[in-house]
């Protein structure tokens, strides 16, 4: 490709290309040329999608030969302001493409968290990074924590919890549990009320599942959510389908 200022009459003809008024051996010369140069292929997509102008400078009545007619001043200003506003245009979409970017990366996803990290027992993993608030808080917020493993689905879980004004925060640690599922985590009191505490979905390559060959799947699910019973009244959690199907019960 070529990458070098070539003679600036050689890039001059993009222009009167793209109005379609080289003869047939320039427009000929000029696509060869085209092939290899980086910088009129760029100039010609900025003048992409301007086909009302450039009709309009086709059709513009007079004698010569359109070969020879010269381009009215005005649609050449109308030329010259379309371009501005297409590259205009590109810089506000990849504005608004890292942008966007941007806010998953600072903000991210505050509800279920999947960990980046293997060794999730070390301090190095309680804060793996911006965008996992319910994992920062299972491992530098919960001192009461509980753990069980069904022994017929085989999904292994661990609630942490703590006391707030307003009832528990609890934070799951959800391990070997394979989708597609739509799961919720469930307070049931000592006297038997139930209360949801949040709800989520499993994809099919599942959450904390030891050798799988999908990389997310390696890492635990981290959720977390509210109750409002106090800690005390709290007999155990559920985690269960919400099609009613029990996966692991964790007493507290």
């Amino acid at each position: 490709m070529t990458t070098q200022r070539e003679p600036e009459s050689v890039h001059d003809a993009v222009g009167a290309y793209v109005l379609g008024i080289l003869d047939e051996a320039d427009a000929t010369a000029f696509e060869e040329h085209l092939a290899g140069c980086e910088i009129c292929a760029a100039e010609l997509d900025d003048l992409a999608g301007m086909e009302p102008l450039l009709a309009g400078l086709a059709e513009f009545p007079g004698p010569a030969p359109q070969a020879e007619r010269p381009v009215p001043p005005q649609l050449l200003n109308n030329l010259v302001d379309e371009v501005a506003a297409q590259r205009a245009k590109r810089r506000r979409r990849t504005s608004y493409l890292v942008a966007a970017a941007a806010a998953l990366v600072i903000g991210g996803p505050t509800i279920a968290v999947v960990a980046t990290s293997g060794n999730s027992g070390t301090s190095s993993s309680a804060h793996p990074h911006s965008t996992s608030p319910a994992q920062d808080a299972f491992f530098s917020g919960m001192l009461n924590k509980a753990s069980a493993t069904d022994p017929a689905t085989k999904v292994s879980a661990t609630v942490g919890t703590e006391a707030k004004p307003w009832g528990t925060h609890a934070v799951l640690e959800l391990k070997n549990v394979q989708g597609p599922l739509k799961c919720s985590l469930i307070a049931v009191s000592k006297s038997g009320e139930r209360e949801t505490v949040t709800t989520w979905s499993v994809p099919k390559w599942g959450y904390g599942i030891p050798g799988s060959p999908h990389e997310a799947s390696k890492y635990p699910l981290y959720v977390h959510g509210g109750a409002a019973m106090s800690p005390a009244d709290i007999d155990h959690f559920e985690v269960a389908t919400l099609d009613g199907k029990r996966l692991v019960d964790v007493p507290v």
